[in-house]
């Protein structure tokens, strides 16, 4: 039983069954107490099966659509908006991290005001982009893309500064081009750092989406948050937004692990190898 309950502990999923099924524990007990409080428990901390029939019910809560459906088509619109500022937060983090390993200079000048400007909230963020953007969707994306374009910029320059210095000695003595070195060394050594960054920037842009949308109507489900919040449609769809949000968030981090292991498949090398030496 022991040698059992060993083999279980050390599989992937038991850890995470195991923390789930303390959540759901600590929720249910939870709701119960709210429960018994003779409050409304479905205005405050509904059970979760309460959450999982609003989530299937065709039950109409807002222009004709059920719970789920609101959800997903708010979704979309605060996605795309996410999915554009990450992309474009990633593509310019990437560069000016290469620009800063090609310039000491440019690293001391721009380095210490990346780091400032994380250190100011989204919520204080916002309206000073919205007042240079002019507009709410741009404002949105650009948010998005600030808070997915540090990250990545100070991870990638730390791939590039991980380099050790025999590799730089040995490219130097075949007289290879500043071009091959990046080639070669650089940009290959920098790619886990990279995808480490993108790890954390991927769910930071869905989040800012969100919080920005609260502030704005015009869709989106941070909109759909406060007027569920507020009681303009059922509150189950406060619950449906956040489990979907936090869904999100987790999913998007797991696609950018799986992307790495297509990116640099010599990560997969040391996986196989423990499989082969358990059999």
């Amino acid at each position: 039983m022991k040698q059992r309950i060993m083999a279980l502990s050390r599989k992937k999923w038991f850890s995470m069954a195991v923390w789930i099924f303390a959540l759901v524990c600590v929720w249910e007990i939870g709701a119960s107490v709210v429960a018994g409080t003779k409050r409304s428990p479905e205005n405050i901390l509904p059970h979760l099966y309460q959450i999982a029939v609003a989530a299937f019910s065709p039950e109409p809560v807002s222009a004709g659509m059920s719970a789920a459906a609101v959800v997903l088509t708010s979704a979309g619109a605060t996605l795309l908006r996410a999915l554009l500022g990450f992309a474009c937060g990633t593509v310019l983090g990437f560069a000016l991290a290469l620009l800063m390993q090609l310039s000491g200079i440019v690293e001391k000048l721009v380095f210490p005001y990346l780091m400032l400007i994380q250190l100011i909230p989204v919520l204080g963020l916002a309206p000073i982009i919205l007042s240079i953007t002019g507009d709410i969707n741009q404002s949105r994306i650009v948010i998005a893309a600030v808070l997915s374009f540090y990250p990545v910029a100070a991870n990638t320059l730390a791939g590039f500064q991980s380099v050790e210095k025999e590799k730089y000695d040995l490219m130097y003595t075949y007289a290879a081009r500043k071009s091959v070195i990046y080639k070669k060394i650089l940009i290959p050594s920098a790619i886990p750092y990279f995808f480490t960054g993108l790890k954390i920037a991927a769910p930071m842009a869905v989040t800012a989406s969100i919080l920005v949308d609260t502030l704005q109507g015009d869709g989106g489900l941070g909109c759909m948050l406060s007027q569920s919040l507020k009681h303009a449609m059922s509150i189950y769809v406060f619950w449906l937004i956040v489990f979907f949000s936090a869904f999100i968030g987790i999913f998007s981090g797991y696609l950018m692990g799986r992307l790495e292991l297509l990116v640099s498949p010599e990560k997969r090398k040391p996986r196989k190898a423990q499989k082969r030496k358990g059999n």
